[in-house]
């Protein structure tokens, strides 16, 4: 069996509210092993910190404690104490997010942002231009809004303009975060069709959706989170 992608041990995160002298859980031992290929389902209520461990784990956040194994080209590095450079290395080429919020640059072309991580890739401009248009088009985007600047259109346009450009490029890690909420039924079939061949090329999945049943056939394992309660901080 091939190493995992990403090893997961004892992670904690909580937040400090200074101003009530509380401190916030929002996870604590959290553990997985997530090998190529597989799809970790995050489960729980809203407000439980599904979207605060995708955010640590991308190290938009830094957790309390533990530790996040990535196997990278390089060799395993440890998410939880890299450097911001290693870190931003990493987002650039193995390390996707998909939220359900686009946000985007001014001025900014709808081609140009999917075009984007292609371009950075090493691919020339005219072919990085059509590949984010066969995207674009499968995501059901207009063709009259591609050179169209996204911070103009709808929350479920922008929505397909972040799926289009997270996804057109295949990475070792992908973490998405109810990448559904806004989007009709075509761009929701659109999507788990492009999940479905990531995963088939071993790309590593841990997801957060509303309607499980979306992407039920894809799902190899699931992680329930529970409410942890606040705490009083010492001054």
């Amino acid at each position: 069996m091939s190493d995992p992608v990403l090893e997961v041990e004892n992670l904690a995160k909580h937040f400090d509210i200074h101003h009530l002298q509380q401190r916030v859980f929002a996870f604590s031992g959290v553990g997985f092993r997530l090998f190529p290929g597989q799809f970790l389902l995050l489960r729980g209520s809203n407000g439980v910190g599904k979207s605060t461990l995708l955010r640590t784990l991308y190290r938009s956040y830094v957790p309390k404690g533990g530790h996040i194994w990535f196997d990278a080209a390089e060799g395993r590095i440890d998410l939880a104490t890299a450097a911001d450079v290693d870190v931003a290395a990493l987002r650039r080429r193995d390390i996707g997010f998909v939220t359900q919020f686009l946000i985007a640059r001014p001025r900014v072309a709808a081609e140009e942002l999917v075009a984007e991580p292609l371009r950075l890739a090493g691919w020339p401009k005219a072919q990085a231009l059509d590949e984010a248009h066969r995207w674009l088009d499968e995501f059901g985007v207009k063709r009259e809004l591609w050179r169209a600047y996204p911070t103009t259109f709808s929350g479920g346009e922008q929505q397909k303009i972040n799926l289009a450009r997270a996804l057109v490029l295949p990475q070792r890690l992908l973490l998405l975060d109810e990448p559904t909420a806004s989007l009709d039924a075509g761009a929701r079939r659109a999507l788990i069709r492009r999940l479905g061949a990531l995963k088939l090329q071993g790309v590593a999945m841990i997801g957060v959706f509303h309607h499980k049943e979306d992407i039920a056939e894809l799902i190899d394992m699931e992680l329930t989170l529970t409410v942890k309660e606040m705490a009083d901080v010492a001054e």
